[in-house]
């Protein structure tokens, strides 16, 4: 049974990261629909303003009862979130409100202090957040099934959509294990998220060489061989599972490839803000997944140890 004051903390570090990104994965799905789907448009901006009101709920909550080392991952905020949200504004016309960035900038953490009304608050707050990301789920799949059938178009690759799909039910499915205040066991978790991050990541790099410039050869060739880098971790993730693998060694492997691939990012985000790049790669979709990065980079670190100690 998890403590109450692990469940304020995990919930709202949780909250912290995957509000956001939800929040993003909306916006991304908003701003890539024509005006023939209006509808869509309409439904993707709905749950983005929703996922605002929840992040915005949880940072309010979240003064002093988060972990500072979620904080200092980067996975919150960057140093580029504020320029890409004021240039991502600039770019589309959709209002992104930075007073939520803003104060993440501010907060503190790790205090051990969980009085019973804020720990009845954060659940409420879970409630919603799992009830949210159904309904974002079921819309994500609704459109790609719709996308896949020629019944709906977008600018985003369909395997982009798969993508974030998986994204959401990762986050619904922490929600409701900690909705259960269950603990969670990070050794066992360790093969699971290894090889689902390990996949996100190696997609990262194929969505950003496919959206780079092509004039923009050298970046296309990193990219591509991030993507394969990937690939080849998230088999040998999955060998690890099936027990024909040392953990060990596939996180080490994993770590080093995400530290390189985390700067690449951090300089593709800088070089889009400062109009250096060319693509069709929307500034805060750069700043997106440089966060995942952090929180996975973050992760990482928190096996490597457990798996040392071991």
């Amino acid at each position: 049974m998890l403590p109450s004051a692990d469940f304020v903390r995990h919930s709202l570090d949780l909250h912290l990261f995957f509000a956001r990104i939800m929040k993003e994965h909306s916006f991304f799905l908003q701003a890539a629909f024509t005006p023939r789907d209006a509808q869509h448009m309409q439904q993707a901006d709905m749950f983005r303003m929703e996922f605002d009101k929840l992040l915005a709920d949880a940072v309010s909550l979240a003064n002093g009862h988060v972990s500072n080392s979620v904080l200092q991952s980067g996975e919150v905020v960057t140093p580029y979130t504020l320029k890409a949200e004021t240039a991502t504004t600039f770019f589309t016309g959709i209002q992104i409100p930075t007073k939520i960035t803003e104060a993440e900038l501010g907060l503190v953490g790790d205090s051990m202090d969980a009085n019973p009304v804020l720990v009845e608050r954060v659940s409420v707050l879970n409630q919603r957040a799992l009830d949210l990301t159904s309904a974002l789920i079921q819309f994500k799949r609704n459109l790609l099934d719709a996308v896949l059938t020629c019944k709906a178009y977008t600018t985003n690759y369909p395997l982009l959509i798969e993508h974030i799909i998986r994204e959401a039910v990762l986050y619904l499915n922490m929600l409701q294990r900690l909705q259960s205040h269950k603990s969670i066991d990070f050794t066992r978790e360790a093969y699971e998220l290894e090889a689902f991050w390990n996949r996100q990541m190696a997609e990262h790099a194929l969505f950003i060489r496919g959206l780079l410039d092509p004039t923009e050869h050298n970046l296309i060739v990193t990219s591509n061989d991030f993507a394969e880098e990937f690939k080849k971790l998230t088999a040998e993730a999955i060998k690890a599972i099936n027990k024909t693998l040392p953990l060990k060694n596939v996180t080490k492997e994993s770590l080093d490839a995400t530290k390189r691939l985390r700067d690449f990012k951090r300089q593709g985000t800088q070089g889009i803000l400062e109009c250096k790049i060319k693509s069709i790669i929307i500034p805060l979709l750069g700043d997106h997944v440089l966060r995942e990065a952090n929180h996975y980079l973050r992760i990482l670190k928190m096996f490597e140890n457990t798996v040392r100690e071991a």
